[in-house]
């Protein structure tokens, strides 16, 4: 097996192709190599791999990761090198969402193992203290314990440094303005939240006219800070193809980013549905 290199370069031509033609750029996350291929196959321009795309092929909750139940850099760089990269023709890059705040590993090292394995992007997802909510006693403890937005922050920049593409993501309006004016990363997603439906989605009531609402304030304030950035929305009440083309329709963003939406919910509803029909056949003499 020898796995399809690219380059930073390379990578922005093409999605720069694709926003100049008005098509929108994809991206979605695979915990395996089945999905990562089928991804491929369907035209996603981008595949992420972090722990919690892992963690939700073994029927947890992407938010599991966020618990000390796993080495988060481990886990991804394994997978990504065993089951994403061999799967993959390379008409997707693959972008490795990191834990930035990792007190074990040197970042650049981390890095260079990424690009080793053919992984040209890297995004500061995997897991991020923007998803904690800065009203919490929790997050002032990790914050207080050297767990900040900083080393994201130094990650996205260290990685733009190192000629790979920088997605920046965050879940509040204050670390996203810092990440897109400090980090200027080329692609900036503002999370809106966990994506509901499904086992283990949650359901904040959000309809999607008020996720898209939210995004394009976001989008708004952020383009004035970097024009050139590249905005991709995700979450919330975007759970379906419908509501992504409400998402394109009612937003400036440059495309989608799927998580749940082409992995955990697809599977859930197939296997289920194919298993339970195995389930009912009975012997002809029961029937």
């Amino acid at each position: 097996m020898i796995t399809a290199h690219t380059s930073r370069e390379e990578i922005l031509k093409k999605l720069r192709k694709k926003v100049e033609a008005r098509i929108p750029i994809f991206i979605a996350s695979a915990g395996s190599g089945l999905v990562a291929k089928l991804l491929e196959k369907a035209g996603v321009d981008c595949i992420n791999t972090f722990s919690g795309a892992r963690l939700r092929a073994n029927g947890m909750g992407t938010m599991s990761m966020l618990w000390p139940i796993l080495d988060s850099n481990k886990q991804t760089m394994d997978y990504t090198r065993e089951d994403i990269m061999p799967a993959l023709k390379g008409d997707s890059f693959v972008c490795a969402c990191l834990n930035a705040n990792d007190p074990l590993k040197d970042m650049r090292m981390v890095l260079n193992d990424c690009k080793a394995m053919g992984v040209y992007s890297a995004s500061n997802i995997g897991p991020s203290i923007s998803y904690v909510d800065k009203d919490s006693e929790i997050y002032r403890v990790l914050t207080k314990s050297g767990i900040t937005l900083d080393n994201e922050i130094e990650l996205l920049k260290l990685a733009k440094e190192m000629d790979m593409v920088s997605i920046g993501l965050a879940f509040n309006m204050e670390d996203s303005y810092r990440i897109v004016e400090e980090a200027q990363p080329d692609i900036f997603c503002f999370h809106a939240g966990t994506t509901k439906g499904g086992l283990s989605g949650y359901d904040s009531g959000e309809t999607i006219a008020e996720t898209a609402a939210r995004t394009e304030q976001a989008n708004q304030e952020l383009r004035r800070i970097k024009p050139d950035v590249l905005l991709i929305a995700h979450g919330a009440a975007m759970e379906n193809p419908k509501d992504a083309q409400f998402m394109l329709e009612n937003t400036s963003c440059d495309g989608f980013w799927t998580g749940s939406s082409t992995e955990r919910i697809p599977i859930e509803r197939a296997v289920l549905n194919t298993a339970q029909e195995f389930a009912a056949l009975r012997f002809p003499d029961q029937q």
